[in-house]
């Protein structure tokens, strides 16, 4: 099974910033960048990933930049992760079990999927679940709860400076 993307760590941390955003207003992707540490390019490309996927739009113009679709009890973590790494599985099975040296001449034992595959996908589907009933607005408060006051006041008030 392959990891999940470092872009998926990005978008949902922007995505939780724009959901606190107030309504109409919007924050640049450069100024998401700033906040979180990372190449405003690199970002751009998952901001990007997210518009096409409808979890966020942009708003051309030197007042412009990215906010949210909808609200974010609509949004759910699976809608921006599958944004970001795409709606195919995570888990791929390459049926090596066919592929090797020792292999019998009997097809019978291939007819079936392989359990393997089998199981990996049912607990992927179970994983997915878990995602599409979260939603940025469980993030958001989760936020209140577990983010050291100190913390919210300084990235409040950044959001306050730089949204438009």
């Amino acid at each position: 099974m392959r990891r999940l993307g470092d872009g998926v760590e990005a978008a949902l941390h922007c995505a939780v910033v724009l959901a606190a955003l107030p309504k109409g207003k919007v924050l640049s992707g450069k100024d998401l960048a700033a906040l979180h540490g990372i190449s405003e390019s690199y970002l751009l490309k998952h901001l990007r990933a997210l518009t096409a996927a409808s979890v966020t739009e942009a708003v051309p113009g030197p007042r412009g930049g990215y906010r949210l679709t909808r609200s974010a009890g609509k949004i759910s973590m699976l809608d921006v992760v599958e944004a970001i790494d795409g709606q195919g599985p995570a888990y791929v099975c390459r049926e090596i079990r066919q592929k090797g040296d020792v292999t019998t001449n009997a097809h019978c034992a291939y007819e079936k999927d392989c359990f393997i595959k089998r199981r990996m996908l049912e607990a992927e589907a179970l994983w997915r679940e878990a995602l599409r009933g979260q939603t940025l607005q469980d993030l958001l408060d989760d936020g209140v709860v577990e983010i050291g006051d100190q913390n919210k006041e300084a990235v409040g008030k950044f959001i306050t400076e730089k949204q438009r």
